[in-house]
């Protein structure tokens, strides 16, 4: 008697149903993606033609609307997990520490996906525990801290995502007091928040725990917890600096970027060979009226030397307490913070000439650069 053939489609059915199933959870995810791709491709295409149409303005037109379009895609939000001490001590269930979340912010510098922020923005974050919310919907969750320099407050993130849109450089020291310039963060997690102002003041210094390097741009644009390490830009949508510091906890009417010109050094230093900073062995303090007067000095431009290391370059160089430093290779040198970031910015082993005045006369001398030691405070 003949085998009966058992029909074979309870087979393809349940293929079908696996199907089906396979692409019921594949649809959110698909569309997930198409919305993301959609919201990417409407701002790209708001930014080409903002940059077409901001050529084409008097450079005293109203620059505001289109600056911001062609910004917005460069500029990201960056949130940050880190352990904290309970403010319940030792509790039963979650024991001495628990996760805190910060906001911060941050601009896209490189299209291959390297962002620029503030180091105080990571605190003491570690991989893992960063997040970055793109301009078109997307989080990122794989972030690599590629470096941190809390002397200028700085860092470098890297992603991994396409797509992105690159902000340009542009030039701070081109600044002038009374221009023009745009705030764009994330203040209180309110994200693609613009504000407005002009460049109040430069070469600003402020008491800010660990930053030693400081030549901030003073502004009036409105800067608020979260705008941290996001950018300062001209009315080219230019970056010009990174806004980093307020008066108080809440915005007053003043704030405080890095200029970009630094900025990038330092960017340029942490994604490549990672920084190394110049030294000469000197402490140095601001020439007040009186002690430009004792030096028979016209003015109180200048950083006057008030130790020199022994052993150091300056000492071997010849530098002395009492010595008001005024150049460094024929670059201007103003303040403390002009000497400070001169020589930090110098590859070690390099030459400097240095212009000073002693004794009321102006003299020259040549110095070779050291690296900074670890543990130094000059």
């Amino acid at each position: 008697m003949a085998t009966p053939v058992r029909p074979r489609y309870h087979t393809v059915t349940w293929l079908v149903l696996a199907l089906l199933m396979v692409l019921l959870l594949l649809i959110p995810y698909v569309a997930q993606q198409v919305a993301f791709a959609i919201a990417r491709g409407q701002e790209l295409a708001r930014a080409q033609v903002a940059r077409k149409v901001l050529a084409g303005l008097p450079a005293s037109g109203n620059r505001y609307a289109w600056v911001a379009k062609i910004i917005e895609p460069s500029v990201v939000g960056i949130q940050t997990t880190i352990q904290v001490a309970s403010p319940l001590g030792e509790d039963l269930f979650f024991g001495p520490e628990i996760q805190a979340k910060a906001q911060g912010s941050g601009v896209i510098v490189d299209p291959s996906g390297y962002i620029l922020t503030n180091a105080h923005v990571l605190g003491q974050a570690a991989e893992g525990g960063v997040t970055v919310q793109l301009s078109d919907g997307r989080t990122i969750q794989q972030v690599t801290i590629v470096g941190v320099d809390p002397a200028t407050d700085l860092a470098v993130l890297k992603i991994a995502a396409g797509n992105l849109s690159a902000a340009k450089w542009g030039d701070s020291a081109a600044l002038q007091v009374g221009d023009r310039v745009l705030a764009v963060g994330s203040p209180y997690g309110l994200r693609e928040t613009v504000t407005a102002g002009i460049i109040s003041a430069k070469n600003r210094t402020l008491s800010i725990e660990h930053v030693r390097y400081q030549d901030f741009l003073q502004t009036d644009a409105a800067v608020n917890p979260g705008n941290s390490g996001g950018p300062l830009v001209n009315m080219n949508a230019e970056v010009v600096g990174i806004n980093t510091a307020i008066f108080g906890h809440a915005y007053q009417g003043i704030s405080f970027a890095i200029p970009s010109d630094l900025a990038k050094k330092v960017y340029d230093l942490l994604r490549t060979s990672g920084i190394s900073r110049g030294w000469i062995g000197v402490a140095v303090q601001p020439l007040t009226k009186v002690l430009a007067e004792k030096f028979g000095l016209k003015d109180t431009r200048g950083a006057l030397v008030s130790q020199v290391a022994p052993g150091s370059p300056a000492d071997k160089a010849g530098l002395k307490p009492g010595d008001v430093v005024v150049a460094w290779n024929k670059q201007p040198i103003t303040s403390p913070d002009d000497l400070r970031i001169a020589a930090a910015s110098t590859q070690p082993g390099t030459k400097a000439e240095i212009g000073f005045y002693r004794d009321g006369k102006q003299q020259e001398l040549t110095i070779t650069v050291a690296a900074r030691p670890s543990k130094v405070t000059q």
